[in-house]
Order: C-alpha cells, then sequence, then structure tokens
C-alpha cells in the first residue's frame, strides 16, 4: 500500500514530528480537514464553539459524515452552515422532521447539514452536496457548566474522540441505523451510528486540531490552572487567562484542564432573570464541610477487566479497587466481582458478602493483582448481581463500578437497574483518556451517587482521596429542597434526584423560578447521626447568559433518563417541547440548516464516512474489546492510491491484532464509503433514503401496478418520519395520504385493477374527524401504514432508533 503525503495549507505550517498532513488517496483527501475549539470560562460556566471544517477533495458532489464526542453536560443551542458566500443558519426541530427536511434537500441538489445526538457525549454531523473543491464550515455553540471535583476545584473537560465500545446483543435485521462498522444488535439498535472506521496505526494526522481556553475567574480565587493530558501554552495579565493546545496534536484523548481555587462559603445561590423578566433561573451550590459517623456497610466493587482496560486502565483499576478495600473496617461486609465475559470472584470468599477481616481483605487484594485484561465487557450480569448481594436495608448499601464505560447499551443497562437501586448507591469510576464519561455520569445520578474520572496514574492517587469521602459514610441523605420568598416553577428542579451529601463534595442544584429574583432556598436532610440537617443561601442577581441553557440540559437529560428506564406515555412530548422552547439539542431533536440555493443538479453525492483517531493508548488493546470495530476496515479505501512519480513509498503499516474474520468478502455496511470490500450502490445513497433527480439506469418501463405501487412507497416513506403526536397524524392522513388515495383508486379502477383494500382505507379516512382521540388517530394510523406496507411489498421498518422499545 502507498499513500502521498500532502503539506498543509500556508495558513498553518507542518510542524516537525507533527501533523504531516491530510492522508491522500485515490479519490483525494478525508473530507474534515480541521477541527477548531474555543471555550471562554466565566466563574463555573464555559461558553463553546467548535469550527468543523469540510472539504470535497472528489470530483462529484459529496456527503460527509462524522461521528464526534461532545462534553455530556453540554448544552448545544446553534448550528450555522457556511459555504462559499452563503451562511446558513440552523433550527432546532422534532428528530424525525429534522431528518426528513435534511433527505429531501440533499435529494433536492441543496447544501444541508444535520446535527443529532446518539448519546449524551456522543453525536453525529452530515453535511451534504458539498460541491468538488469547496469548503464548508460548520460552527456548534454550547453552553458548559464545570463540574466541582471537590470544594476546592473545578474542571474543564472536552473529549476529542468517540473509543470503541462493546456492543452485546444478537444482530437485527432491516435496514441499517447508521453507515459504522457495527451491527446493530437487539440490545444497540444504533450500533451503527456510533461505531465510526478506525484509523490504522501510523496515519499521518488528518486533522488539524487547534484549541484555546479563555479563563475569567469572575471574583473566584483562582490559584493554579492545570492541563492533566496536553502541553499548553499559558499568557494571562493576572486577571485573564489563555491557554492554548501546541499545533499538532491528534484527536485521539480528552483535554482535560483543572482549575483550583481557595476555599469558598459554604452555600452561593445565584438568579438570572429571563430578559421577559417573568422567569428565570437559579443556581444553586452546597459545599458541605465536617464528618459523618460511620455506619456498617455492605459494599460491592464491580471491576471491569475487558479487553479494552489493557495497559495503565488495568493497573490503575486494580490500585482503585485495592485502595477502597483497604478502607474496610470489621462490621463492614464486602464483595469484589471482576468482569469480562464471565464474573470471577477472590478465591475461598465464596458467592456472598464477607466480613471486612484483615484475612478477607488480603484475599481481596491477591485477586486483584492477579488481574489482566481480557475478553469483552459484557456488563449487565455483574452489575445485577451486585444489586443483588446488597439486600440489607439496615446497612448502607454501596456499590462501586470501575470502567472505562466503554458500552454501547447504556440504556438498556440504566432501564435494567434503576427498579433494582432502591436504597443503593452507586458510584462509577471512569479510567480512560477518552472515557465514556455520558455513560457514567447517568449511571451515578440515577444510583444517587457521584461520579470520578481518571484519566492517568498520576491523577490516581488524588482522585481515591475524592473516592473515599463518596464511598464513606454521607453527612446527610433524604434531601429536599426547601424555598422562601421564590416561587420554584414545579418539575424543574435539576438533578431531579438529590442523592446524598458527602463531606467535601459540592452539590449542584439549578431550576427555574417564577417573579421577582429574590429570597432564599435551603437543603434539607437528616444526618448521619439522626438529627435534621440544613443549609441556606440568599439569593443574589446574577448576569450568567449561559445558565439558563445549562439548566435545560440538565432538566432534559433528567427526562431522557426517566425515558429509559419507563417514564409515561406523554414523557417523549414533553421532552421534545422543553427542548423546542429553550433551542438546547436533545435525543428527540436535531438541529438542521438547509441552504435555499440548489447547488447540484439532483446527482446523488459520494458519500464518505470520516474515520476517528484509535484512542491513545488503546494499542495493545486485546481483540474483544472492540468486536466488530477493526481498524482495517478502512484501509481498503486507500489501497489503490498511487504516489506521485518520484515520490518514496510509505512504510507498510500493521493493523492492530483483530479476531479472524470469516471467509468470503465481508458484508458492505449500509452508506460506508467504497473501498470497504463492495462496489458503493448505484445511487450512493443508503436503502430508503430519496433519490431526488438522479438519473435511473436504462431499462423496460414498470407496469402500472409497480407505477402505483413506487407511488405509495413514497408516501410511505414520508409517513414514517412524522413526528407521533395526533396533530401530525390527523394532518398528514387527510391532507396527503387521502387526496393520493382517491387520485390511485380511480386510476386503477380505469385499468379494471384490484382496489378493494385501498379503497376500504379510502373511505374509512373519509370518516376520520380532525378532532378525534388519540386511540382513534393512532388505530387508523396503524392500519393505514399497514395497507400501504402491503400494497407496496415493503417490510415492517424498525422503530426510530432513539425511540425506547413499545
Amino acid at each position: 500500500m502507498t499513500v502521498r503525503i500532502l503539506p498543509l495549507p500556508e495558513t498553518a505550517p507542518p510542524v516537525p514530528d507533527h501533523g504531516l498532513g491530510a492522508l491522500s488517496t485515490d479519490r483525494g483527501n478525508l473530507p474534515l480537514d480541521s477541527v477548531d475549539v474555543h471555550a471562554s470560562l466565566t466563574g463555573l460556566a464555559a461558553r463553546i464553539e467548535i469550527v468543523q471544517g469540510f472539504r470535497n477533495p472528489f470530483d462529484v458532489p459529496l456527503e460527509a459524515t462524522y461521528i464526534f464526542p461532545l462534553p455530556d453536560r453540554a448544552a448545544v443551542t446553534a448550528l450555522r452552515m457556511e459555504a462559499a458566500d452563503r451562511v446558513i443558519e440552523g433550527r432546532l426541530k422534532e428528530r424525525g422532521q429534522a431528518r426528513q427536511d435534511y433527505d429531501t434537500a440533499i435529494a433536492a441538489g441543496q447544501r444541508a447539514a444535520i446535527a443529532e445526538e446518539d448519546r449524551p457525549d456522543v453525536f453525529t454531523m452530515r453535511v451534504g452536496n458539498i460541491l468538488p473543491g469547496e469548503r464548508v464550515t460548520i460552527r456548534l455553540s454550547l453552553d458548559q457548566p464545570l463540574p466541582h471535583e471537590s470544594a476546592s476545584s473545578a474542571t474543564f473537560r472536552f473529549p476529542l474522540v468517540v473509543a470503541p465500545r462493546y456492543i452485546p446483543g444478537a444482530p437485527l435485521d432491516g435496514e441499517r441505523a447508521g453507515p459504522g462498522v457495527a451491527d446493530d444488535t437487539g440490545a444497540v439498535p444504533d450500533a451503527s451510528r456510533i461505531s465510526p472506521p478506525v484509523l490504522l496505526p501510523g496515519f499521518p494526522n488528518p486533522v488539524r486540531l487547534a484549541l484555546r481556553v479563555d479563563i475569567d475567574p469572575a471574583g473566584l480565587p483562582l490559584t493554579q490552572i492545570r492541563s492533566a493530558l496536553h502541553v499548553v501554552a499559558e499568557e494571562g495579565d493576572g486577571e485573564r487567562t489563555t491557554v492554548r493546545l501546541q499545533p499538532g496534536e491528534r484527536l485521539d484523548r480528552d483535554f482535560v484542564l483543572r482549575l483550583d481555587f481557595a476555599p469558598r462559603e459554604s452555600a452561593a445561590l445565584s438568579l438570572i432573570p429571563d430578559e421577559s423578566g417573568e422567569e428565570g433561573t437559579f443556581s444553586l451550590t452546597v459545599l458541605p464541610s465536617g464528618e459523618a459517623r460511620p455506619r456498617p456497610r455492605d459494599v460491592v466493587l464491580v471491576l471491569d477487566r475487558s479487553g479494552s482496560m489493557h495497559g495503565w486502565k488495568m493497573v490503575a483499576a486494580r490500585r482503585a479497587a485495592a485502595r477502597i478495600v483497604d478502607t474496610f473496617r470489621a462490621e463492614d461486609r464486602f464483595a469484589v466481582l471482576s468482569f469480562d465475559t464471565v464474573i470471577e470472584r477472590p478465591r475461598d470468599l465464596g458467592s456472598g458478602l464477607v466480613d471486612g477481616t484483615d484475612r478477607n481483605r488480603f484475599r481481596a487484594v491477591e485477586h486483584l493483582a492477579a488481574l489482566g485484561a481480557r475478553g469483552g465487557t459484557e456488563m449487565l450480569t455483574p452489575l445485577d448481581e451486585g444489586c443483588r448481594l446488597l439486600a440489607d436495608p439496615n446497612r448502607d448499601r454501596v456499590l462501586v463500578l470501575i470502567t472505562d464505560g466503554q458500552v454501547g447499551n447504556e440504556d438498556q443497562l440504566l432501564a435494567h437497574l434503576e427498579p433494582r437501586l432502591n436504597g443503593v448507591r452507586v458510584h462509577t469510576v471512569g479510567i480512560d483518556q477518552a472515557v465514556n464519561a455520558g455513560f457514567l455520569n447517568r449511571l451515578a445520578a440515577i444510583g444517587r451517587g457521584r461520579c470520578e474520572l481518571v484519566e492517568s496514574e498520576d491523577r490516581l492517587d488524588e482522585a481515591m482521596e475524592h473516592i473515599h469521602h463518596r464511598i464513606a459514610a454521607p453527612l446527610a441523605t433524604g434531601l429536599v429542597l426547601h424555598a422562601d420568598g421564590l416561587e420554584i416553577v414545579p418539575g424543574t428542579v435539576a438533578p431531579a434526584r438529590l442523592g446524598a451529601l458527602f463531606p467535601g463534595v459540592p452539590l449542584q442544584i439549578a431550576g427555574r423560578f417564577r417573579g421577582a429574583p429574590s429570597g432564599t432556598l435551603s437543603v434539607r436532610g437528616t444526618a448521619s447521626d439522626g438529627t435534621a440537617w440544613a443549609q441556606q443561601a440568599t439569593g443574589v442577581v446574577a448576569e450568567n447568559p449561559a445558565a439558563r441553557s445549562i439548566w435545560a440540559r440538565a432538566h432534559l437529560r433528567d427526562l431522557e433518563d426517566q425515558y429509559t428506564v419507563g417514564g409515561p406515555d406523554d414523557l417523549e412530548q414533553r421532552i421534545i417541547s422543553a427542548s423546542l422552547r429553550f433551542g438546547v439539542l436533545c435525543r428527540f431533536t436535531a438541529f438542521v440548516a438547509v441552504d435555499s440555493r440548489v447547488a447540484t443538479e439532483g446527482e446523488a453525492p459520494h458519500q464518505v464516512f470520516q474515520p476517528v483517531e484509535m484512542p491513545r493508548g488503546w494499542a495493545g488493546a486485546a481483540p474483544m474489546a472492540a468486536p466488530r470495530m477493526a481498524p482495517a476496515a478502512f484501509a481498503a479505501d486507500m489501497e489503490a492510491a498511487a504516489p506521485p512519480a518520484g515520490a518514496a513509498p510509505m512504510a507498510p503499516m500493521s493493523p492492530a491484532p483483530m479476531p479472524a474474520a470469516p471467509s468470503g468478502p465481508p458484508p458492505m455496511p449500509q452508506g460506508a464509503p467504497p473501498g470497504y470490500g463492495a462496489p458503493p450502490p448505484v445511487s450512493g445513497r443508503p436503502a430508503g433514503r430519496p433519490a431526488g433527480r438522479a438519473r435511473r439506469a436504462a431499462g423496460p418501463a414498470p407496469s402500472p401496478l409497480t407505477r402505483f405501487q413506487q407511488e405509495l412507497a413514497n408516501v410511505l416513506g414520508r409517513l414514517r418520519q412524522v413526528p407521533d403526536t395526533r396533530e401530525e397524524r390527523v394532518q398528514h392522513l387527510l391532507s396527503e395520504l387521502l387526496p393520493i388515495l382517491e387520485s390511485i383508486v380511480q386510476r386503477m379502477q380505469t385499468l379494471s385493477l384490484d382496489t378493494k383494500p385501498l379503497a376500504e382505507l379510502r373511505d374509512d379516512l373519509h370518516r376520520l374527524r380532525p378532532t378525534a382521540d388519540q386511540p382513534t388517530v393512532n388505530d387508523q394510523w396503524t392500519r393505514a401504514l399497514q395497507v400501504l406496507a402491503d400494497f407496496t411489498g415493503e417490510s415492517p421498518p424498525r422503530r426510530p432508533f432513539w425511540k425506547r422499545p413499545s
């Protein structure tokens, strides 16, 4: 295999040993050529702009797909597309409608972009109809809180790569949810959307990365700034500081910046009115102090030893678990469960909880010391077993999960565990340089615990001090929020589960209020000795433009987690309404930008799925760490590239070890770029997407019945994208489907074709009233889709991948 190396543009000259340029193939360079992150930190909030630059190196229009991470607590508030002399502001819409708008625009030859949330920290960007040689810039705006790690520190963490995730479950039949390299499964129905191809080791840097953080302490006593994983340059005037990432860095690990502060007051309440003055957002921070009276504990340690934990992560996980075991007292009981595809326990400790004696702790540490990374991440069974062991309501019950969190079945895990966590606190310890923080924070929130992230062995000792506070006896439990002189809007407090207070661990609460921005808030609960506990703060009017969207993202995340574990039927619509009202992206909405100008003749664009870096430190991971995600999958796209005359060939690159492939060529993933081992579809577009004005291959003219079937198949495709509301369904049944049925039935009768099922559906729609109730509309809707599917010969589609099973 040979490749041609091109220099970076003059605006960003090459840096020795870094960023050699863009990798060239026979079809040109990869479409994503730059990522620019600019964060402005004011106090404990950040406003961020991410600029993604896409360039079309092909001689045909291009559609690029890029799977990328964002901070899991961040609120995405805006999208802008810039191409040539055009600037198009994105609009936030219900997700199905946004996807339909995007597909329709691409089919019509218009430039378009769509951003969708697939996990709280994993997003998909599609940019279509980029003209040959053209550059399109996508700007995303975010607001993000800086989570407290202790009373004297906060962290700005910006992820830069989506790590390979273990995908459990049996593959699903039918159309894939995305073009990724993993199959959709019953446990992860959107696996093909969160599994981008991975660059082979040794690839030159294909993406130019720039990252700048401007820091304004806003009166907070900032004492130190620390970059955990990157070398940075720092400049400032004493009041404001700018931190810049050195050129040439790769998108292969999180960017972590820690801010240390001098001690502050124990509680603070900020009140931020809306422009209208009728409502506003409050932000309460409680910094508890004191010691709790310990009670006997039952603790289950669940340790991930799967293949992705190879190397320093396994060492750190063993050390973390052993440090926790060393804290157990004789009156405590514990169990240690290490897992990959099976569960193992320390020898001689049986299958239940054992006392925290010296002997038992020694056996546990002995077991931990012998663990190595191997196998897959079958996390459901060990977590379920941990919940089963923690059954005594008369003791403090704690479950601690130590893992990198690299699994794709987060919703399945949360839905299964939530009803089993009654009275059990769950703390998570995430160990990785590209950690799945979204899942670990969600699990800790549902378990009324805390999440601690460890990105290096150097960080472990500091992190363990925090972890010990979290697994110790809480200062106060049964927390409730009480307002005096401030009217809180019901149902808006986030987090919805206040959990417990632990020594030195800050608690942050946000919500909405009505009326005048004045009054006090107090957090009340029961102290560890059984007495009443309370802490109060008086409101101070503040200016914090990010507060509203940061609260909205936290509120939406609470609602989404309720939806995952089985909330009420109207919860989806409540989430959509809140998302659209506050302008914050969620799993049920999407930002879409469509250029009104037609850029192409409607030919289907060539599709490229942007590969991503293998996270740093993963090179020696065992094969089972990332099933169905062979880095070599992208290599075929490079093999036909020929170097220019006189160019020296590049040294061969060895792919990471992977499981043996089955004999014969692998199936081509839906919508994958050419080079996966099979030619691209004739249209260059995934099945089910409209082909627009693309030319059709010559052939015999279709029969009249076939033409009618094709016509109704198009209608069926549009109906399947309609939002699940009574008003939308009634409108589409009466305004779209009924007139088409009238026309087709009449034409079929003229040709003496059988019209019975269509005519019966037409007559039923005539009897449907616009004011019909929800059950009647739903029944008619289901019947209409079934009649059309039977007539067109289409198999029923899967449910939308972003919705829970019905």
